[in-house]
């Protein structure tokens, strides 16, 4: 790897896993460059948006490449498939999906020149299929074909590119789309077979390992950060 500043972009880092990815990441010794629509982010800007995504883009990279990226931000839009309406699902792919899209595209001609690059993309153990999360299981399930994808293209150029399927996840955007007092939740979290929810630090540690230097004979890979739900559930 030639000598760059070791910059990481995390979007949607302002809270959440996203906060507990950004704090790890400054234990690792890098500077974090947050993008996010509210809270203690570098830059403010709406991921959803294109033009506001590549104007925060652009300033980013006034400061030189960033050889690292963690495309954290999304939203679950909860809904059965007979209830989805095409806003929801417009709107899932602009944030889930899109917004990865262009952060890689307009940061990999830097780690390109760099020699080296990681690019992490936050999926879900929905992709592999959850009842009420037909947009957001579509847009997880794209972020894994589009990393796996350019995993091919830019391995050549030691840029590695893998996602972390989170199962459940104690934040705030779990319980808007779980609420807690429910017995779908209830089932949910008995089900994991390790006995607990996961926390937002077991996802950054996840993406510790990822982001390593170390790490650059694993790419086009998953994950699963669940406690052992994505293979099966605990039988009482």
């Amino acid at each position: 790897m030639r000598n760059v500043r070791q910059r990481v972009l995390v979007t949607g880092g302002a809270r959440g896993i996203g906060a507990a990815i950004v704090e790890r990441c400054v234990k690792d010794g890098y500077e974090p460059v947050i993008l996010d629509r509210e809270g203690p982010a570098s830059i403010l800007c709406d991921l959803a948006d294109p033009d506001s995504t590549q104007k925060a883009l652009t300033e980013a990279l006034e400061q030189g490449p960033i050889t690292r990226l963690v495309n954290n931000v999304g939203a679950v839009f909860p809904a059965a498939l007979s209830d989805q309406s095409v806003d929801e699902f417009d709107s899932a792919v602009a944030l889930n999906l899109r917004s990865a899209f262009l952060c890689a595209r307009a940061l990999v001609p830097g780690m390109r020149a760099a020699g080296f690059g990681r690019i992490v993309s936050i999926s879900s153990r929905a992709a592999l299929g959850k009842e009420l999360r037909t947009a957001y299981s579509a847009t997880k399930a794209g972020l894994q074909g589009m990393s796996m994808t350019w995993a091919l293209e830019e391995g050549r150029h030691g840029i590695t590119v893998n996602t972390i399927g989170p199962g459940p996840i104690s934040t705030d955007l779990f319980e808007q789309a779980n609420p807690p007092k429910s017995d779908r939740t209830r089932a949910i979290v008995d089900s994991v077979p390790v006995g607990r929810m996961g926390t937002p630090e077991d996802v950054a540690q996840a993406a510790s390992f990822l982001l390593d230097a170390g790490s650059g004979f694993i790419t086009g890979q998953t994950i699963y950060v669940c406690g052992g739900i994505s293979i099966g559930s605990r039988r009482t």
